[in-house]
């Protein structure tokens, strides 16, 4: 925002989802739908950011669909993408918690 981004929110049941992430130059997906995201639906050299968690088979998956891996410039991998940052942030801000609790 700092840099006058654009910032579009977007949900499962969005109206035309794909013309809206093919504008994207950074796409975050947390919506927890396996192969959401195809690769139609990337516009070339962008950042992919998959946030999401969902089991296929007894495999852990994201939003992404096969091939988006060749269409985006910068992606994340599912599993261990996020989820390491996320445990880090987690122990960081309850640490940080008890540090203010304890005065």
């Amino acid at each position: 925002l700092k840099r006058n981004a654009t910032v579009t929110v977007c949900h499962t049941r969005t109206k035309d989802l794909a013309a809206q992430t093919r504008t994207a130059d950074i796409l975050v997906s947390a919506a927890g739908r396996a192969n959401l995201i195809s690769k139609e639906m990337v516009k070339p050299g962008s950042a992919v950011v998959d946030v999401s968690t969902n089991w296929v088979e007894g495999h852990q998956i994201g939003d992404l669909g096969p091939g988006v891996d060749a269409v985006a410039g910068w992606l994340t991998p599912n599993p261990g993408g996020v989820g390491p940052m996320t445990r880090a942030m987690l122990i960081k801000n309850t640490y940080e918690a008890e540090v203010r609790r304890r005065g």
